[in-house]
Order: C-alpha cells, then structure tokens, then sequence
C-alpha cells in the first residue's frame, strides 16, 4: 500500500503518472491469482483511463482539479453513479434503473480528480459484518489466504481493494462497523465518521438512522484527507495530539467478553506503548454498553428500517435475497410502531449518559472486532454464521447507537494475524479524533 501523500509527492515530482498508477491498479484487479475478481463487481477500465489521461493532461498544464487529481479509488456498490443501477451486492436490483445522478459523495471525490476504478462487492444490502457474499463470491482477507478467511463486511471489497494495492482508498458504509470490521480484518484504517457529517443521499439505504459514510485507507492522514472532502470541507494536516496526558478510557464490561488469545495480545501490546508514550488508560465500566443489547431486543432501527426500505422488493423477488439476508430483513415485519418510539426514547436516554460518563476523557480504546477473521468454512451454518455475526458487529455498533465518530487502526505486524485498536471520539469531534489517531497510529504501528 502507498498513501495519498506518497502518490501526490511522485505526481508532481513527475516521477509518475495517473495513467500509470491507473494501469498498476487494474492489473492487480485482472491478475487471476488475486483477488479482483471478487473484490469487485463491475470495473470501469476504459473510463478510468480516459480519466487518467484528462488529469494528466491537466496537471501538466497547471490546471489540475486538486493536488489529488489522478488518484484511483473503488466505490462499495451502494453508491449510486450516474447512468448505472446501484445493486449493493444483490441479483434483486441487477436490472433496477439507472441512477439519474452520483451521490454527492462520488460527486464531491470526482470534483477532486480522484478516478474511480469501479464497484466494488459487499454483503447483499450491507446487512451483515461478515463480508460473504453468495452471488458474487466472497473475497478473501489478505491474512492466511490459503486458508479462505472473511475480508470483514459489509464493504468487503472495500477493505480488500485497499489492501491489496488495487486502489488507493475505498469508500465505504458503517451502519454498525461496516468501514471498521473490514479494515480490521485486512490490516487497514477504517473511519466511521459522526453520520450528519457526510450526505448520504444517493446511497442505497440500511437503516438511516445509524448509516454514515467513511473511507478505509492505508493511514490515518488518508483517512483524514478523504473524510474532509466527503464532508465538503477543506483537507488539512492534523496537527499530532500530545500523548502525555492523553485521557482514554478502556471500557472494562461488553467489549472485552469473547476476547481471543491472538486480539488480546495485540491489544494489550498495543495498550502498553501508548502508556510508554505517556497516555493515561483508565479502566471504566459503562452500563450504557450493557443497556443497547435491552434497547434493540426487538430488533432495534437496523431491521425496521431496512424492512420499511425492502417489504415490496421482498415481495416481488425474496426468492433472489441470499436467504440469511432475507431472515434478517424480515425481523423487522414484527416491530411495532410502539416498539419504535420506545427505541428512539432509550437511545435518547442512552446517549445522555453515556456523554456525561465520557465527559472527562479524550477518547475511548477498544478492540475493533474480538477475534481474528474466521474462515468462510466456519460459516456453513447458520447459528454459527449469526453468532460470529452479532459477535463482530458487536463493538463497533455502540458507536452508530451513540452516534460518535471512530477509527480503526491495524495494530499488528505484517506476518501476524490482523487486529485492530478502535479510538472512539465525541459525537461531532471529528477533527480532535483525528489528531489524537494519528499520534496513537505512530506509536502502535511505528509510522511518522
């Protein structure tokens, strides 16, 4: 993987090209001993040339869009892009109609220059955090690849596209750690920004009340950089956050439960540096974590909203749904509007507590998933699917609830099985989350 940065410096150094980052990408999508060919559902070649070749021709002339023009990016396949029909992973919506016009959010990275390489493959309809994907295959986490573990999901090619070089950054979705699992388990950085932040509009919904869009990286600086041009502001450097007398908070019940040997020692090697460097990590209980599970018990926002999206394409094609995706959807033909304003009042209630309980530290630290990437044989049935499901979704989906911003930063060495060390930030403390990541990515993970 090279960063933004990295790239930009060899553009304008002229030591490179965007047509030639362009065709290194796609030939890495092409190779038949990779994993192209399931990490993306349709490829846009011949107009990312096209494109590469504009930016060039601009840039050359003094004239390009941004100092990122002619950096290649793939899209998840929620995001609608003008002219095409917008499947998110499913044969359902194969022939829907073509999107009338891009999402602000692949509006605002082409009005950057950045080229978009293609769709890329995600769980059908963003409704799981496994990445397996029966329609389009499932692509495989760079880790122990002999071995067929899950990439992470939703945006599963998302994560693996990174990776694997195919692109620079991935756009993605987090409903309930959708940017963050993947990025965990193929070793990059995920970013679940505070959703009001980033328009979602013309993105195929899950449920909107916890849908937000992030980009998953190869650092925190291009996390940074890409999450300031999807909320339409300017990219600025983020100044380091002193790690002497850094306050995190290290929550003690819920997200440690299940914890296997391989995370918690990463974790706590992790923990260990950052106390070297200077941060103080207090080890805090939070009801709040043990009163969401109660909140959601009769399906919580995620099942009745994509029900109320999905009950009249359920209808006319159910029988095209990956089945496990349709069991899940159909939960939420059993919630009641009753059920639904008791939902809304307890998150209201939960958050007001759980700001004041937080008021005092600087972020949260956590394991981003508890496990490492299970193989996709481990998944064959469905009660072990679900358990392995709700356990991976599990940390991450406190922060959709609670509506704060978090980053996922890979933790371990490069031969070593993937972890990831989750920051969570205030609701709305984007920026201040950002600084304080990347001063704990340079202690974790040795980068400057």
């Amino acid at each position: 993987m090279r960063t933004i940065e990295e790239h930009v410096q060899a553009l304008e150094a002229g030591t490179t090209t965007s047509r030639e980052i362009v065709e290194t990408s796609l030939a890495r999508i092409a190779d038949p001993a990779g994993e192209g060919k399931r990490a993306f559902i349709k490829v846009h070649a011949e107009q990312a040339r096209a494109m590469a070749d504009a930016m060039d021709t601009l840039r050359r002339a003094g004239r390009a869009p941004s100092r990122y023009a002619g950096i290649p990016i793939s899209l998840k396949d929620l995001f609608d892009i003008a002219g095409e029909p917008t499947p998110a992973g499913s044969r359902a919506l194969a022939d829907a109609a073509p999107a009338t016009a891009h999402a602000p959010v692949v509006r605002r990275m082409l009005a950057q220059g950045f080229i978009p390489l293609g769709r890329t493959n995600m769980t059908e309809f963003a409704f799981s955090g496994l990445g397996i994907n029966p329609h389009y295959g499932t692509p495989l986490s760079p880790w122990d690849r002999a071995a067929g573990r899950i990439p992470g999901g939703s945006s599963a090619g998302a994560g693996v596209s990174v990776a694997d070089g195919m692109a620079v950054v991935a756009l993605g979705t987090d409903t309930g750690g959708s940017c963050r699992i993947p990025a965990a388990f193929c070793g990059v950085v995920g970013y679940k920004p505070t959703a009001r932040r980033v328009p979602i509009d013309g993105v195929l919904p899950l449920s909107p009340s916890l849908d937000s869009i992030g980009p998953l990286a190869p650092s925190v600086a291009c996390a940074a950089t890409v999450d300031a041009i999807l909320a339409g502001e300017t990219p600025t450097s983020s100044a380091p956050f002193p790690l002497t007398g850094l306050r995190l908070a290290l929550p003690q019940n819920f997200v440690l439960d299940s914890m296997d040997a391989t995370v918690a020692a990463t974790f706590e090697h992790a923990l260990k540096a950052l106390r070297s460097a200077g941060a103080t990590i207090a080890e805090v209980r939070f009801p709040e974590f043990d009163e969401i599970p109660k909140a959601n018990a009769s399906g919580g926002f995620t099942a009745s909203e994509a029900y109320a999206w999905h009950r009249q394409l359920l209808a006319d094609k159910g029988d095209l749904y990956d089945p496990l995706i349709r069991k899940r959807i159909a939960r939420g033909e059993h919630q009641s509007a009753a059920d639904y304003v008791d939902l809304l009042a307890a998150r209201r209630r939960i958050i007001a507590g759980f700001n004041a309980r937080t008021a005092g530290y600087d972020a949260l630290v956590l394991p981003t998933v508890p496990i490492v990437p299970p193989k996709i044989s481990e998944l064959a049935e469905e009660a072990e699917y679900n358990r392995l499901n709700l356990l991976i979704l599990r940390n991450n989906a406190i922060g959709n609830f609670l509506d704060r911003c978090a980053i996922s930063l890979p933790i371990h060495n490069p031969d070593e099985a993937p972890v990831g060390l989750m920051l969570m930030g205030e609701t709305m403390g984007d920026p201040r989350l950002f600084a304080i990541a990347t001063s704990v990515e340079a202690a974790v993970t040795g980068r400057k």
